[in-house]
């Protein structure tokens, strides 16, 4: 159930004119990318896979003009005041993020629409990215998502853990991090990224995208250190990092979903259990009840709804990859997690 964000190609343009917000928003990113622009003259670059060229920033790379860019990372780190009691969703790219957003929703939220009808419930009305914010996007609101007195506040993000601003690295937080199998995460991405490149622009084919991912060229990565970053917090600090696998989300969902709601302080009751209510939270979260809800309609101009919800599916990668092209992002994924207690079985 691939439901990852694509706010990471949210453009100026795409920032809704209409309202108010919209307007503050897109006044408060062009601040941000004029505040910034110099200091990306001296970075190394790369050819984007959305964008004209990739930056790269404290050993990743990043797209720039974007809402998640190189200058948001920036400015967050400049600006970003975390609160002891948030919770965080770290992930890269097209590696489930969507469902994570609303799973974790879902179970923090679960009390205070229990009594709600049902068709009221945010994630069937909503795109769950509207739903749970990114601190990427919150950056250029005018109002914030979260009156002060709101507590816990959910974020998710894409940024690597080492750009992450101090105020979240030196508090309290709890945060998730989900990652996927490599060879399915250049697969969605690939996609995605001919959905939105420029119409001017030919597309990507997959082979330019094989070779620049495996090469570790791709928004946000190289994927295999943005997945280690993560996975040695968890490993030194797991009351503070839960590391996820999307395989072992999907093939157990019961019970990492149980594992989740425990590590956020929100497990559920024996007789919640006993209910139905987990089960409950799976069906409302499931790809087919989102996909579903959100057929129709934009996240943002040009954002389609649908976009965020292609296939949903673990192994997608053999329709896609040669057998030379597997073999060789198995052997980088080997050298590269060696000696760390990370599978995608």
């Amino acid at each position: 159930m691939s439901m990852s964000i694509a706010s990471h190609a949210f453009s100026l343009s795409s920032v809704p004119k209409c309202s108010h917000e919209g307007q503050k928003e897109r006044a408060n990113m062009a601040l941000t990318f004029d505040k910034y622009k110099g200091r990306l003259q001296m970075l190394p670059k790369e050819r984007g896979w959305i964008t004209g060229n990739l930056y790269m920033y404290q050993g990743f790379w990043h797209q720039s003009m974007r809402i998640i860019s190189i200058e948001t990372v920036m400015a967050l780190q400049d600006t970003f005041k975390a609160h002891p009691t948030d919770i965080y969703l770290a992930t890269l790219p097209k590696s489930g993020t969507t469902w994570l957003k609303a799973l974790v929703f879902a179970i923090v939220n679960r009390n205070r629409y229990k009594n709600n009808s049902l068709s009221t419930h945010p994630l069937l009305i909503s795109n769950p990215h509207n739903c749970l914010p990114f601190i990427e996007t919150e950056i250029y609101r005018h109002t914030p998502t979260y009156a002060k007195a709101h507590s816990p506040r959910l974020f998710a993000t894409h940024i690597p853990y080492i750009s992450l601003p101090q105020s979240i690295l030196q508090s309290n937080c709890r945060l998730i991090y989900l990652c996927r199998n490599p060879k399915d995460v250049l697969v969605s991405m690939f996609h995605f990224a001919n959905k939105l490149r420029d119409k001017s622009s030919s597309l990507l084919t997959f082979e330019e995208a094989f070779d620049s991912f495996s090469n570790g060229v791709m928004p946000i990565g190289p994927y295999w250190d943005h997945v280690k970053g993560y996975h040695k917090v968890s490993s030194e600090h797991p009351g503070k990092v839960l590391f996820l696998t999307y395989e072992d989300m999907k093939t157990d969902t019961l019970n990492h979903v149980k594992r989740v709601a425990k590590f956020l302080g929100y497990p559920f009751t024996e007789k919640e259990e006993t209910e139905g209510a987990v089960q409950e939270i799976i069906r409302l979260c499931s790809f087919e009840n989102l996909s579903e809800v959100n057929k129709h309609g934009n996240l943002r101009e040009g954002i389609p709804n649908d976009a965020f919800f292609r296939k949903g599916e673990v192994g997608d990668w053999t329709n896609h990859l040669t057998n030379e092209m597997s073999q060789t992002l198995d052997r980088i994924t080997r050298e590269k997690f060696h000696g760390l207690d990370i599978s995608f079985n």
